[in-house]
C-alpha cells in the first residue's frame, strides 16, 4: 500500500484543520468583546433562569422516554435492513440462523418494553 493513496485525505484533513482554526481566530480576535452581566446569564427560551442547574433534577418519565427512544431507534436501525436483505441471505443458505439471530434481538428489545411498562413509563399523565 502506497502511502501517495492517502494525498487527498492528508490535504482534506489539514485543509478541515486549517479553515476551523481560522474561524475560531477570527472570532476570537475579531469578534465583540464587550461582555455584560446580562449577556453572561443562561438563556431558556426567552425566560429568566429559575434557580441553579445543580439543583433541578429531571423526572423519571424523561428517562423512561429516553429508553423508549432507544428501543424503537435501535429496532428501526437493524431491523430494516435486516428485513431488506432476509431474502439474500435465505437464498444463500444463512435464512434459519439469521432469522433466529433476529429473534433474539427482537426478544432483547422486548424485554426492555417490557421493563418500561412494568415501571409505567408508558402511561402519559
Amino acid at each position: 500500500m502506497e502511502i501517495g493513496n492517502y494525498d487527498a485525505l492528508v490535504i482534506f484533513t489539514v485543509l478541515a484543520v486549517g479553515v476551523a482554526t481560522l474561524i475560531v481566530l477570527l472570532a476570537t480576535y475579531l469578534g465583540p468583546t464587550n461582555p455584560t452581566k446580562e449577556k453572561q446569564i443562561p438563556y431558556e427560551s426567552g425566560s429568566d433562569p429559575i434557580g441553579s442547574p445543580r439543583d433541578s433534577r429531571f423526572s423519571v418519565k424523561y428517562y423512561m422516554v429516553a429508553l423508549s427512544f432507544i428501543l424503537f431507534d435501535l429496532e428501526a436501525v437493524f431491523v430494516i435492513p435486516w428485513a431488506v436483505s432476509w431474502r439474500q441471505s435465505e437464498m444463500l443458505g444463512h435464512g434459519l440462523y439469521s432469522f433466529g439471530v433476529m429473534a433474539i434481538f427482537v426478544s432483547i428489545l422486548t424485554l426492555g418494553l417490557v421493563y418500561e411498562w412494568s415501571q409505567g413509563g408508558l402511561e402519559w399523565d
